[in-house]
């Protein structure tokens, strides 16, 4: 069935007699936290102009270009029925089974995704929306599927992506069950051309009288921005990017520093002035003062807002070496950072990489072919050790060097020398060795985008983090934090608080806190950490969070085709890493959100240690600790 919302934004006070008691608390804070807000702007300050609180109810209610946050698929609610095929007859109903999911041609270039859940079937679009991994070979979950590459989620009824990587939902297809028993779906023709469908989004009403400000044009702030539109939000959406640029696709930066900026845009501006949201690119927020609501920008104008989502990320910093400072020492974040390297590099240039963090590594794998040398400089004994281990990073070290990369470990760089027009050119390592450098580059750390909060109210922590609630929402009700900067509580490790920089995350942080802005309901983060790479071919993926003490490796690491079980001290397996032996890290990100866990004694000695993904839907006796907020 189809359901159709109308948008109502309410005040915190009606959202309150609406709720569940043991909800009350929670707006309770927003109620008194406005109230008392309100009795301080009428007493007026010496820092900021009155502030009068806008009113809250949404004035385009009968926003007509809104049609609801489902599927594209309206059951004969089209007043021109000629936008939908005729029905295509997919299967009879006994052909497939409770939990199973099914792959369909619909014609000669569409596929259809039948699956069959709680004795209902429900049919969308068999492309996952980020890169195009084919659904049915995924994770069945409970109302989702799970892409099997990099574990997005999209909703089995209406083809909403719930989970990320990717922005686009799914294409929906309308069911129907004949008395004989063969189904037939049917569709919208737009959909047989495109393999994802933009969610409706609410069109800006200049009566509504509210302000939203994003602050950050990274994966966070452009997902919490759209979605705002989604959830049926109709006032102001200002979106600040500290770039001179669009959001865009960040982790292709160190991977291919050759691509186009305007590739891997998430939106172009064409999107943005359609949807009425606001972008400043080339500004940087200064100043938050939460008691007038505005925020200064570093093009010298000051916003008023109603509510705020922060999501500034990370600054790479530089270590303090001699030399650090010379020309030719860079840092990797931004694709002008990419842009200049690849425009720097030719077959003479030598390459040092400072670090085997992963923008190190996938930088010196970009480089491996175009330049005379690429020596990669490590601090442990393996590259990637913290996440990975010690046998999965020598056989990551191994690649490299099999690939003309040189990995140094347990070493560092103690000074760098420059050339008389300030160039650098050589290194000097930990044991006094020599290395010629024309391109030094530093995957050694960074700090947060967080100074400007500084005295602004926002609690920050000594790193720079910013704790949240289940909610996304900070010490103060009217702003919100996401992305990296957020030390946010993780479903999979028992919601204890943690800061992540994944993008997988930090999308999802953008859509619940968008979605809690809002207010019509109030989602809490279920956050099941996924993160990905690709070094020379071999696509590693990782799900789960947590300090593990020792790793149980199944299959065929030296041909990178293995399983990876991280085991805490207690013998739970908190995460999972893999190679090649995809879905087997989205099934254990579906197991973690579906509150369940694994053991040693699941994996080690078993006839077939993969024997608990054979049935992802069933109960299971181990349950998720849980914190609460």
């Amino acid at each position: 069935m189809i359901v159709r919302s109308l948008y109502l934004l309410v005040t915190p006070r009606n959202v309150l007699s609406a709720l569940k008691p043991q909800r009350e608390r929670y707006f309770s804070t927003l109620v008194a936290h406005k109230n008392s807000h309100t009795s301080r702007s009428k007493m007026g300050s010496i820092n900021c102009k009155e502030y009068k609180t806008t009113n809250e109810t949404n004035a385009c209610a009968n926003n007509t270009s809104y049609n609801g946050t489902t599927g594209s698929y309206q059951t004969l609610k089209e007043n021109n029925m000629s936008v939908y095929t005729e029905y295509v007859t997919l299967c009879n109903q006994a052909d497939i089974q409770e939990n199973e999911m099914k792959v369909f041609d619909f014609n000669e270039d569409t596929k259809v995704l039948l699956i069959k859940q709680n004795g209902e079937l429900s049919a969308v679009g068999n492309k996952c929306s980020h890169y195009g991994a084919p659904l049915h070979t995924g994770v069945l979950g409970q109302g989702h599927v799970r892409c099997p590459w990099h574990g997005a989620c999209f909703n089995i009824k209406t083809g909403d992506i719930e989970d990320f990587p990717g922005l686009d939902s799914l294409p929906c297809f309308n069911v129907q069950v004949e008395t004989t028993g063969e189904v037939k779906v049917r569709a919208k023709k737009v959909d047989l051309t495109e393999s994802k469908r933009l969610k409706n989004m609410a069109s800006y009403c200049p009566e509504t009288n509210l302000t939203y400000v994003v602050v950050g044009g990274g994966p966070a702030g452009a997902v919490c921005a759209e979605t705002l539109r989604q959830e049926g939000f109709t006032g102001r959406v200002i979106m600040i990017c500290r770039e001179n640029a669009l959001p865009y696709d960040r982790i292709k930066v160190s991977k291919s520093m050759n691509i186009e900026l305007g590739k891997i845009e998430y939106r172009n501006s064409s999107f943005y002035n359609e949807h009425s949201i606001e972008t400043m690119v080339g500004v940087e927020a200064t100043k938050l003062d939460i008691e007038c609501k505005t925020v200064l920008c570093s093009n010298g104008k000051l916003i008023q807002y109603d509510k705020i989502f922060i999501a500034t990320g990370c600054c790479p910093i530089k270590p303090p070496i001699k030399g650090a400072d010379l020309n030719n020492v860079v840092t990797v974040r931004d694709h002008s950072d990419a842009d200049f390297i690849n425009n720097f590099v030719d077959a003479e240039k030598n390459v040092v990489c400072l670090g085997s963090s992963f923008i190190a590594l996938e930088s010196a794998a970009y480089l491996a072919k175009k330049v005379k040398s690429v020596t990669v400089i490590a601090r442990d004994e393996v590259p990637l050790l913290a996440s990975f281990g010690k046998e999965i990073g020598q056989r990551i070290l191994d690649l490299f060097t099999e690939n003309g990369v040189k990995i140094i470990t347990n070493s560092g760089i103690t000074e760098i020398f420059g050339s008389d027009d300030n160039k650098v050119k050589e290194v000097i390592l930990k044991d006094g060795s020599k290395l010629p450098c024309d391109l030094l580059i530093m995957g050694t750390g960074s700090k947060f985008y967080t100074d400007f909060l500084k005295e602004s109210g926002v609690e920050l922590n000594a790193n720079g983090t910013i704790n949240t609630d289940m909610y996304l929402m900070t010490n103060v009700p009217s702003v919100f934090a996401g992305g990296d900067i957020a030390n946010a509580p993780v479903f999979s490790n028992g919601n204890q608080r943690t800061h992540i920089g994944h993008i997988q995350l930090a999308q999802y942080h953008g859509r619940i806190a968008a979605i809690n802005m809002v207010g019509q309901t109030q989602i809490k983060l279920k956050s099941i950490p996924f993160f990905f790479t690709m070094i020379f071919g071999k696509g590693l993926r990782y799900a789960g969070y947590g300090k593990y003490s020792d790793v149980l490796i199944e299959g065929d690491l030296p041909n990178f085709k293995f399983v990876a079980y991280y085991l805490n001290s207690n013998n739970k397996v908190i995460a999972v890493a893999s190679c090649g032996r995809d879905p087997i890290v989205a099934q254990f990100a579906e197991l973690q959100a579906q509150d369940k866990c694994l053991h040693r004694s699941d994996i080690e000695g078993k006839e077939d240690p993969t024997a608990w993904t054979k049935n992802m839907n069933a109960d299971a006796p181990c349950k998720l600790p849980a914190m609460n907020y």
